[in-house]
């Protein structure tokens, strides 16, 4: 896998995240007093949740850029934005706040991630070897992390032992052979032959 190939495999989600903790380690990004409690634009009802969010947002568009520069403010507040809830009626869509895109571009650009750059008719901020280093770090050891874990999945997963089908060829059952029945001694009754003696003639 090339080394721009990763930014593209991973997943965003996952490079975000860890970009952002790369971020909080430089000086020049820091959110302003105001971010805890601003709303990112008209269609959101509520702050973020997250205290981290600048940085979040700070590494979502350091890769928007990477992926769509040049780019600028108005494309980003498009990209940004979303849908606002008015209500009984239909839904409208509303771009994102351009301060928050403006403020997070001048940041990234003042710690050397980002520079102005025109490309024909197209004009914004394109991504410094030093951001892209940034991004392929993060990448290339999400997707490190991805082939570790796998492999150990792959160890711990219980080898199924292949067992082999003996055929074990059943003997029929010899057949017993008839057993002639004897048959019953007939007994032998003598036949005792009594002589009737003739009755004496009278004189």
């Amino acid at each position: 896998m090339k080394r721009m190939e990763a930014i593209y495999t991973v997943d965003p989600s996952d490079l975000i995240e860890s970009v952002s903790k790369e971020l909080q380690n430089v000086e020049s990004v820091e959110a302003p007093a105001w971010a805890a409690f601003c709303k990112t634009g008209a269609h959101a009802e509520r702050p973020p949740a997250r205290e981290d969010w600048w940085y979040m947002r700070s590494a979502s568009i350091l890769r928007k850029v990477y992926l769509k520069g040049p780019i600028g403010v108005a494309k980003l507040k498009h990209l940004y934005g979303g849908k606002k809830n008015r209500g009984h009626k239909p839904e409208e869509f509303r771009e994102g706040s351009g301060n928050i895109a403006r403020k997070i571009l001048q940041q990234l650009e003042k710690a050397g991630y980002l520079k102005q750059e025109a490309k024909g008719v197209h004009k914004g901020r394109v991504l410094t070897p030093a951001g892209k280093k940034v991004l392929q770090k993060a990448a290339e050891d999400l997707s490190s992390l991805k082939v570790k874990e796998a492999a150990v999945k792959k160890k711990e997963a219980p080898k199924v032992a292949v067992e082999k089908k003996v055929e074990v060829k059943k003997e029929a059952p010899a057949k017993e052979k008839p057993v002639a029945k004897e048959a019953p001694a007939e007994k032998a009754e003598k036949k005792v032959e009594v002589k009737k003696e003739a009755p004496a003639e009278k004189k």
